[in-house]
């Protein structure tokens, strides 16, 4: 070896080893470019979510509001039927009978769909913010 090489042991030289200031500049950036990137995962899991819910709830409202038509049928035939006993009665009684049936399917294909949406929580961005966590405390040990 020459005056001009220097073998300390220690791999690669002191020009090509990054300093302890970049080392953390570039982990905060990494850091800030993550937690961007798990927000917008959560937005956009959030956004499928509530619009399953969207349209449970939408339903839920079909269902309430032919409930309601079907009670004024319903009470509308049963003072026709009080009043006298003639076909138009019974005609508004099978109508509100109907009207009663298709909320109530309504209303359970409602409670179905909210179902199926599950929790309003972003479960796949969590997972995902654990398994971050692991992998930065992971690479702070070794």
């Amino acid at each position: 070896m020459g005056m001009s090489e220097k073998d300390d042991g220690l791999p690669g030289s002191p020009e090509s080893t990054p300093s302890i200031g970049t080392l953390v500049g570039n982990l905060s950036e990494q850091v800030s470019r993550l937690v961007r990137a798990e927000i917008a995962s959560a937005k956009a899991e959030m956004a499928v979510k509530a619009k399953k819910a969207g349209i449970g709830i939408a339903l839920f409202c079909v269902a309430g509001l032919l409930s309601l038509y079907g009670l004024g049928f319903l009470l509308h035939a049963a003072m026709a039927g009080l009043a006298n006993a003639v076909p138009l009665w019974l005609a508004a009684l099978i109508v509100g009978v109907v009207l009663v049936a298709i909320a109530g399917t309504a209303a359970l294909i409602g409670v179905k769909l909210l179902q199926k949406t599950g929790s309003p929580a972003p479960e796949i961005t969590v997972k995902s913010l654990r398994d971050d966590v692991a992998a930065i405390k992971e690479g702070i040990k070794s």
